[in-house]
């Protein structure tokens, strides 16, 4: 039996005017998608427990079978771990977004997707002007990148930038301990990086600068048991985001780099199939993530969003599936990790939808893939970090329904 689990990231939403009241999962053609739904079993996951942030950090460890309460430290050490930086057992690892922030306002919270070289140039240069004193700098890819302390900061209070798009920075910015440290970091890069040449060559092309850090989304290592120590299976991880990749990493999972995932509207994703089904010829299990529909709600475009959706059933899942009648008997689980609402542009706590289709039995979901027909659905509502054992377990039964 193969073993497989594809994340949509953010695809769940809400009813949207200009999708004629639908959701963009209703909206979108997706024949393979509503097909799997309809002969597996359908319901809604809570992957976001009560009391956490709906990010992708303690929604993607749920999905991978680790109850939050348990094993959640924070999403920047996920992240480092992508990286390949060490952290010791003092080490705070904090996300340090590249931002555009203008007149006060978080104008945009990835400084217009700004390249990995242009990145890596700003990186390089705060590190070398506000490294040391507590404090380093390594770079990722976009606008993505890790500041690593000796343990300050770990109490702060800190607001991802992509919850306050087109809001005042100020009532946002780090508080509590250790937060007067962390806002004169961000202070002096507000005041070094306007100048560096990356920038002032973006604004000659009318792109956006990156003319800020944000630093947020600490924690320290934390400690899991590997996918592999508990179900006795080995597996991969593909995606474009190092919070998955960082994740897949604590559970054992081999990161697998998919030449053109870009993590963005533009991935690859007939590539991610492909590596997928490879993958799969060696190992018992994938989990195959993709990031363009959470990019889409973001950006608060509907019409992409719908396309992104599209494009996972249509270049993503249509060959995988086709590559998988050769594999023999699989077990498929397909969820997004979290719900990313156009109207608000960031992330929600609320359920989302699930199918889990066994290529060995005819289910009984009885309806398409999205929100309406998942809360419909014969499973009914589960915690999230319980539907990998659900999934692995070779009698596919009921899963264990918790209030809503």
């Amino acid at each position: 039996m193969k073993y497989i689990v594809l994340i949509p990231d953010g695809a769940a939403d809400h009813p949207r005017p200009e999708l004629d009241g639908r959701t963009p999962l209703q909206a979108a053609a997706i024949p393979n998608l509503d097909a799997l739904a309809d002969a597996g079993e359908l319901g809604l996951a809570r992957t976001v427990p009560e009391g956490f942030p709906p990010g992708s950090d303690v929604a993607n460890l749920c999905v991978m079978g680790y109850d939050p309460h348990d094993y959640y430290t924070g999403r920047a050490p996920l992240e480092a771990a992508s990286m390949g930086i060490q952290l010791n057992r003092k080490d705070v690892a904090f996300r340090c977004n590249l931002v555009w922030v203008e007149q006060g306002l978080m104008r945009d919270f990835s400084a217009g997707h700004i390249s990995d070289t242009e990145a890596g140039e700003l990186i390089d240069f705060l590190q070398n002007n506000l490294g040391g004193g507590g404090a380093a700098f390594h770079a990722g890819l976009s606008y993505r990148h890790i500041m690593v302390t000796g343990g300050q900061g770990l109490e702060a209070r800190c607001t991802p930038p992509h919850d306050i798009t087109g809001k005042p920075i100020e009532g946002h910015l780090p508080t509590g301990s250790g937060s007067a440290w962390l806002r004169g970091l961000m202070d002096v890069s507000a005041r070094i990086l306007p100048d560096h040449p990356v920038n002032i060559q973006r604004r000659r092309e009318g792109k956006a600068p990156a003319n800020m850090i944000w630093l947020w989304g600490q924690g320290t290592a934390p400690n899991i048991p590997t996918i592999g120590e508990r179900y006795g299976i080995s597996g991969s991880v593909i995606s474009a985001v190092d919070l998955v990749k960082g994740l897949g990493i604590y559970a054992g999972l081999e990161v697998i780099e998919v030449p053109g995932a870009t993590g963005f509207l533009d991935t690859d994703y007939a590539a991610k199939a492909a590596s997928g089904l490879a993958s799969l010829k060696k190992k018992d299990f994938v989990y195959i993530h993709v990031e363009a529909p959470d990019e889409a709600s973001h950006m608060g475009d509907s019409d992409a969003k719908v396309e992104a959706i599209e494009r996972i059933d249509s270049e993503l899942l249509a060959p995988l599936l086709a590559g998988l009648e050769h594999t023999g008997p699989f077990r498929l689980l397909v969820l997004p990790d979290h719900a990313t609402p156009l109207d608000i542009k960031t992330h929600t706590d609320e359920p989302v939808p699930f199918l889990l289709y066994d290529s060995e039995r005819k289910g009984e979901g009885g309806g398409d893939f999205n929100e309406q027909d998942a809360a419909r659905g014969t499973v009914g509502r589960v915690d999230g970090w319980k539907l990998m054992d659900k999934l692995l377990s070779e009698g596919s039964g009921t899963a264990e329904t918790v209030s809503s």
